[in-house]
């Protein structure tokens, strides 16, 4: 604000200095010339009334001496001619005398017989690349045709006066510049300096601190800082409630969590050897219940850090949770699909990967017709990412309908009945909080293809290449751990208990 202030006062000063200076200028340079062809002509009368009384009295000496002291004078050139154009006396800059009849000299630049006659001309001609002033006037004005006189000056001595002038001119206006930049930063800090206290305002309620605003300045902003004011102390409210609620809903949410897992460890003895398996899967769903909880409520936590990232390979994750949406897709006539490199690792949120394909898994199911296919995929793109894609065979969606998906609570039109609108913005929030992205393209064919990028892990014994493999209802990859990686990936066994109708291993063997 304060440089646009300063280059507005900077530009209005400029242009009253540009509209006073200018025509200035112009008024000293014309007003000059005038006062030079004044003493001029003043001078070359003078001259001629001496030369017109020593022709009278036939002193030839006489007018060669006055023409001469009258040339050096001005640093000029005189031109003396009788009535008939027979030359009087003539000198020039450079010492030569001209010979010839005078019409030789005159005639381009002077009409001698209206001089002769009692005319008084002047103008500017060219002498050997000099520029010169020249006025001429009649030996006798009473007497037409006595002759005439024609005085030359250089305009070199008037040129620089007249540049002079100029140079002063810019000066004055250099230094009214200076002095009006001086006094617009001063003008322009003052005037800003409410603006500056409100954008300090904001900058600490950017940072978590809600401080009031000094109402001052003009009435706009006064009203502006007081606006501000009370955002600020609503905001305030908002997030105070806000964690409030997140504490009481983590407290809440943990203590039916932790009696749950409690009544199941107290079942173990009681369950049989057949049912061992769904009790440990139990188990298992109910400890990634907890740390999901634990995620999702560290993101809602405004000013405090989320849980550190975690290494993830994506085999293990995708088979352990298409194991176990694999008997609703059974039941709905759906194919589940895997494809991608066994070796590929991302970084991610605890438990946001498992938390991201159940989002999509449900939304494809949610949309695949029968005896369609739902292929979740994933392999390396640019940028250090990995993308894992989720296609389904349902309607699709606009591309405008795409943009709108991720938005909190919406749903497409026509949607079945009993979602909530909240997986995607979901899926994006858990994507972005891990610095990854997510979106929504065209499949193929019909369908849609949910893309969300994931930054890849770096780990040292990772870059072993492993087969690609594709597997359908496959959970061979879960309860393994990432060779090399201090951190281990899905090693409860998958929830379900269930064994998938179809189990397709790497290198053809079937489970």
């Amino acid at each position: 604000m304060v440089r646009r202030l300063l280059v507005t006062y900077l530009s209005f000063a400029l242009l009253i200095l540009v509209a006073l200076a200018v025509p200035l200028g112009y008024v000293y340079q014309r007003g000059e010339q005038q006062r030079v062809f004044g003493h001029l002509e003043h001078d070359a009368e003078v001259l001629a009334a001496f030369v017109d009384t020593a022709l009278d009295h036939g002193e030839q000496g006489q007018i060669d001496l006055l023409a001469l002291e009258s040339a050096r004078r001005w640093d000029g050139e005189v031109d003396i001619v009788d009535g008939t154009g027979r030359v009087l006396a003539a000198t020039r800059r450079d010492g030569a005398t001209p010979t010839g009849p005078a019409t030789a000299t005159a005639a381009p630049v002077v009409d001698l017989p209206a001089v002769a006659g009692g005319q008084v001309s002047s103008g500017f001609r060219d002498a050997d690349g000099v520029t010169m002033m020249w006025v001429a006037v009649p030996l006798h004005p009473g007497k037409p045709g006595q002759g005439a006189l024609l005085f030359s000056a250089p305009t070199a001595p008037m040129t620089t006066r007249v540049h002079q002038f100029w140079s002063v001119l810019g000066g004055v206006a250099v230094v009214v510049l200076a002095a009006v930049a001086l006094v617009a930063v001063g003008l322009a800090r003052w005037i800003g300096r409410p603006v500056r206290a409100l954008e300090r305002a904001t900058r600490r309620l950017a940072d978590g601190e809600m401080s009031a605003t000094p109402a001052n300045g003009p009435p706009e902003l006064r009203r502006l800082a007081a606006t501000f004011n009370a955002t600020a102390t609503r905001l305030q409210e908002l997030i105070a409630a806000q964690q409030s609620f997140v504490g009481h809903a983590s407290h809440q949410l943990r203590t039916p969590l932790a009696a749950l897992r409690l009544r199941l460890e107290n079942l173990e003895p009681d369950v049989g050897a057949a049912g061992d398996a769904n009790l440990r899967a139990a188990l298992v769903e109910t400890d990634r219940l907890a740390r999901l909880v634990d995620t999702l409520l560290a993101m809602t936590r405004g000013g405090q850090p989320v849980h550190p990232t975690e290494s993830v390979r994506l085999a293990a994750a995708v088979a352990a949770r298409v194991d176990s949406w694999s008997p609703i897709a059974a039941d709905r006539g759906v194919t589940l699909r895997v494809s991608g490199p066994d070796s590929a690792q991302v970084r991610s949120l605890a438990g946001a990967v498992d938390q991201i394909l159940d989002n999509l898994l449900a939304n494809a199911l949610a949309v695949a017709p029968v005896d369609s296919t739902i292929t979740v995929a994933w392999a390396a793109a640019d940028a250090g990412h990995v993308e894992l894609r989720v296609t389904d065979a349902g309607c699709g969606l606009t591309a405008a309908q795409r943009t709108q998906a991720f938005q909190p609570f919406w749903r497409a039109p026509g949607a079945a009945p009993g979602g909530t609108g909240l997986g995607l913005a979901l899926v994006r929030k858990l994507a972005e909080a891990g610095g990854g992205s997510a979106r929504l393209e065209n499949a193929d064919g019909p369908g849609l293809t949910a893309v969300v990028a994931l930054p890849a892990a770096q780990c040292q014994d990772s870059a072993r290449e492993r087969p690609e493999f594709d597997l359908v209802l496959s959970r061979a990859s879960a309860g393994t751990r990432t060779p090399g990686c201090s951190q281990p990936v899905d090693t409860e066994p998958p929830s379900g208990g269930r064994a998938p109708a179809s189990l397709h291993l790497p290198g053809g063997h079937n489970a």
